[in-house]
């Protein structure tokens, strides 16, 4: 049994038979909207140009990675590059992009699926989050990449501590000090 919307949710939404994501978080559509002098229809607008850019922005700097990644083994100096933990090290760095980009994509099949259908709010929760995992498979992807160039250029525990200085540094600005900060606000 599909609970009951809030009161105040749009008529299309209460037909549609869902309860929307946004309405059952402290931080939600409705407060968000009261607090900022907006409609609910508003916010979610606003939310989803923002997404959008986000999207945008990341979405540039994964194709330019992931083209340069597929063009790697047609390389004549890949062959060389027999070693299992080099070997190991691009698969990672390869397999983490592509699906940083599925990620990435995931959205625009979302939105596909679903327009005109009322669903703006399950859009946005859900490009967010697509989002937050693009950007984790970024991180692998980034630091996979510069242990693979480091383990050349340096000795391999110099490039293990050097790629784990940058993936600590990757989580604590892309998760822990936004997710505190978030958490210090209340919400």
């Amino acid at each position: 049994m599909i609970p009951d919307p809030p009161a105040g949710t749009p008529r299309e939404v209460r037909i549609a038979g869902y309860r929307p994501v946004m309405a059952q978080q402290q931080w939600g559509l409705e407060r968000t909207a009261t607090i900022r002098g907006e409609s609910p229809e508003q916010v979610l607008d606003r939310n989803l140009a923002e997404l959008l850019q986000e999207l945008r922005v990341v979405l540039t700097g994964v194709q330019i990675l992931f083209a340069f990644l597929l063009t790697v083994p047609f390389t004549a100096r890949f062959g060389e590059l027999a070693a299992p933990f080099t070997r190991l090290g691009y698969t990672v760095t390869l397999l983490s992009t592509a699906l940083a980009m599925v990620a990435l994509v995931a959205p625009v099949s979302f939105h596909r699926m679903l327009f005109r259908r009322g669903r703006k709010e399950q859009l946005v929760v859900f490009g967010g989050r697509a989002l937050t995992l693009a950007l984790g498979l970024l991180l692998v992807s980034i630091t996979s990449g510069l242990l693979l160039v480091l383990d050349v250029t340096l000795n391999r525990a110099a490039a293990i501590a050097c790629t784990a200085v940058v993936f600590l540094a990757g989580v604590a600005g892309w998760y822990f000090l936004p997710l505190r900060q978030r958490w210090t606000r209340g919400a």
